[in-house]
C-alpha cells in the first residue's frame, strides 16, 4: 500500500495526523493508499514555505523560470505511461483516457513556456499633457489549486505551469480520493530542481481546504468540483480578499432532431455520458428528443 505524503518546502514530510481516508481502485474495491488528513499546522507550513520564496522566485526573470517548465515537460512525457496507469488504477479511466488526459497537462506546460512574451507590458505615450501610461503585469503571491478527483493529472496544470511562470509559489490540495497521481507527479517535480518552496503539496479534505481558504499568505485560489463547493470556495476565499475562480458543475443538454444520423447520435451520446468512468465535468446528463425522434432514439440507445 502507497504511503501518501505532503510535499513541503522541497522535502517529504508525514502529516502529524490520526485521521486517514482510503484510496480505493475502483475496479477491484481494494484499498490502493491511505490519504492523511492534514491539519492548519500543515497548511501554515505550505503557506509559509510559499511565502519565503516568494521575493526571490518572483525576481527570477521569466526566461529562467520557465526553464524549469521545459525540464518539467520532459519528465512528464517520458513517465506518461507510469502516470497513466497510475490514474488508472485510482480514479477508474481507461488507460488510454489517462494517457489523453496527461497530454492535455503537458500542453498546458508547453504553452506556460510562452509566458516571457505573454507577460509584456504595455506603454502609451502623452495620454494627457506630460503624462505617459505604462502597464506592468507582476505576480500576485503565493497561489493555490484545490484540484477534484475526476481528473487529477490534467486539471492542476490548468494553473500550475502559468502561475509558476508568471513567478507565483504555488501550492496544490489534490482530492482525497485520488493523491497517488499527484504524489507521482511531485516526484518528477522533485527532479527538475525547483528552488525549496517555489511548488508544494498538501493532502487532505475540508480542515485543509478551509485553512487554505483563510490563511492570508495565500493570496489565489483555483477549484474545479461541484456548483455547491464552488460557490462555498468564492464566497470564503471572496470575504478573506483572494483573487479566486471556482469553476463549478453543469447540465449539459444535448439535442436530438427526426433528421438526425441516429446510430452516429447514439454512439456521441453515450460516449459522452460514459467516457472517463462517467466523470467528465462536460458530459451530457441529458438527452432531449424532438418529436419523432424520440421512438427511434429510445429504441437505438
Amino acid at each position: 500500500m502507497e504511503k501518501i505524503l505532503n510535499y513541503i518546502n522541497g522535502e517529504w514530510i508525514e502529516p502529524q495526523v490520526a485521521e486517514y481516508v482510503d484510496v480505493l481502485n475502483p475496479a477491484t474495491g481494494l484499498v490502493i493508499a491511505r490519504t492523511p488528513l492534514s491539519g492548519l499546522s500543515d497548511v501554515e507550513a505550505v503557506a509559509k514555505a510559499g511565502a519565503e520564496a516568494f521575493p526571490a522566485w518572483r525576481r527570477t526573470p521569466a526566461q529562467e523560470r520557465v526553464q524549469y517548465l521545459f525540464k518539467l515537460r520532459d519528465l512528464l512525457k517520458a513517465n506518461l505511461d507510469e502516470i497513466a496507469r497510475t490514474i488508472t488504477n485510482e480514479c477508474g479511466k481507461t488507460f488510454d483516457e489517462a494517457k489523453a488526459e496527461m497530454v492535455r497537462a503537458i500542453e498546458n506546460v508547453e504553452v506556460a513556456c510562452g509566458i516571457p512574451m505573454m507577460m509584456k507590458g504595455e506603454i502609451s505615450e502623452d495620454i494627457a499633457p506630460g503624462i505617459d501610461e505604462m502597464m506592468l503585469r507582476q505576480p500576485v503571491g503565493v497561489c493555490a489549486t484545490i484540484a477534484p478527483f475526476n481528473f487529477p493529472g490534467m486539471i492542476p496544470f490548468w494553473y500550475l505551469p502559468y502561475a509558476l511562470a508568471c513567478g507565483n509559489p504555488y501550492v496544490i490540495k489534490p482530492s482525497e480520493k485520488v493523491p497517488m497521481t499527484m504524489q507521482l507527479i511531485f516526484k518528477l517535480i522533485e527532479q527538475v530542481g525547483f528552488p525549496k518552496g517555489v511548488i508544494n503539496m498538501v493532502n487532505g479534505s475540508k480542515a485543509a481546504v478551509d485553512g487554505i481558504l483563510d490563511h492570508p499568505a495565500i493570496r489565489g485560489i483555483t477549484f474545479v468540483g461541484s456548483s455547491n463547493v464552488a460557490k462555498y470556495i468564492y464566497r470564503r476565499s471572496a470575504e478573506n480578499g483572494k483573487r479566486v475562480q471556482a469553476q463549478g458543475g453543469a447540465k449539459n443538454p444535448v439535442v436530438v432532431l427526426p433528421d438526425a444520423d441516429m446510430e452516429m447520435a447514439v454512439k456521441i451520446i453515450a460516449d459522452s455520458a460514459f467516457g472517463c468512468a462517467g466523470q467528465r465535468c462536460l458530459a451530457v446528463s441529458w438527452a432531449v428528443t424532438v418529436g419523432e425522434a424520440r421512438n427511434e432514439f429510445n429504441e437505438a440507445i
